[in-house]
């Protein structure tokens, strides 16, 4: 069984997911649009189309309409293929129906536009 769910990027959800963002130093607006998918805990795989709002060196936040929980892992990828990575949940925060939700990176990804 497959849960596919799109998130439309709007000021809400910028707002909601910057409030997230606060907690994570070195945080940098960024703006891209990436596959989010995974299994849950059920067997049954999950994804969305989603846009990375900020991001540092290790970690990634979004809006999404996934039941995403504390440590769930997903993988994320942009269209180009540039980015593919394995990713745990490390917070969560709910508004109106929505998640602001991020994601630190199962391993170093040499690729990200973010570097230290």
């Amino acid at each position: 069984m497959s849960n596919e769910a799109t998130v439309a990027s709007d000021s809400a959800s910028e707002s909601f997911v910057a409030q997230l963002a606060r907690y994570f130093p070195d945080v940098t607006r960024v703006r891209i649009p990436v596959r989010v998918s995974g299994v849950n805990p059920g067997g049954c795989t999950f994804s969305e189309s989603t846009v990375i709002e900020y991001g540092t060196p290790n970690e990634v936040l979004f809006a999404s309409a996934l039941p995403l929980e504390f440590e769930d892992k997903v993988r994320l990828e942009n269209a180009d293929g540039s980015l593919r990575a394995e990713a745990s949940v490390v917070a969560v925060q709910s508004h109106n129906g929505k998640l602001a939700v991020a994601v630190r990176f199962a391993r170093h990804i040499a690729n990200w536009i973010i570097q230290r």
